[in-house]
């Protein structure tokens, strides 16, 4: 039997040494968090994409007394991209947390699996990575494609 090793390169950065590109994005996601309807989680998260075209999308969660009708700030925002400009390249997505208390989170938090596998087929879809923004008062995780939080990822055959 043989081991197999993955490796992951996550940046830790704070938040002024992003780009002012980035720091744009990560704000814009932020400002996403006070759209999110989390009556049941209380876990408000807010997205938003940057565009080839330049256009930021932004998108948050929805929640549904339904569960699991409800939809991710990811998903959300990647969603509301395709459908409005379906010919435009992801660029960069950058994703912030506040809590129940209306803080942001110190520590990042990252998509869940569902909206890594959206992430991945976006990917795919336009051949080029995704780079990801995960937004805390501490510091925030820069990754260059979702390979890094998903590195046996299930694409399309």
């Amino acid at each position: 039997m043989k081991e197999l090793t993955l490796k992951s390169v996550i940046q830790v950065a704070d938040f002024n040494e992003l780009t002012d590109q980035e720091r744009e994005l990560v704000e814009q996601a932020k400002a996403s968090t006070y759209n999110s309807y989390a009556p049941y989680s209380h876990f408000h998260v807010g997205a938003a994409i940057l565009l080839k075209n330049g256009v930021i999308v932004p998108g948050c969660n929805q929640e549904n007394a339904a569960f699991p009708s409800g939809l991710c700030a990811e998903r959300s925002a990647l969603f509301a991209a395709g459908a409005q400009y379906p010919d435009q390249p992801v660029l960069m997505l950058a994703i912030a947390v506040r809590d129940s208390k209306g803080e942001f989170l110190a520590e990042p938090a990252s998509p869940c699996g569902s909206c890594r596998q959206v992430i991945i087929e976006t990917e795919t879809r336009f051949q080029q990575p995704v780079r990801i923004l995960l937004y805390g008062t501490s510091h925030t995780y820069i990754m260059d494609g979702i390979q890094q939080l998903m590195p046996l990822s299930f694409t399309k055959l």
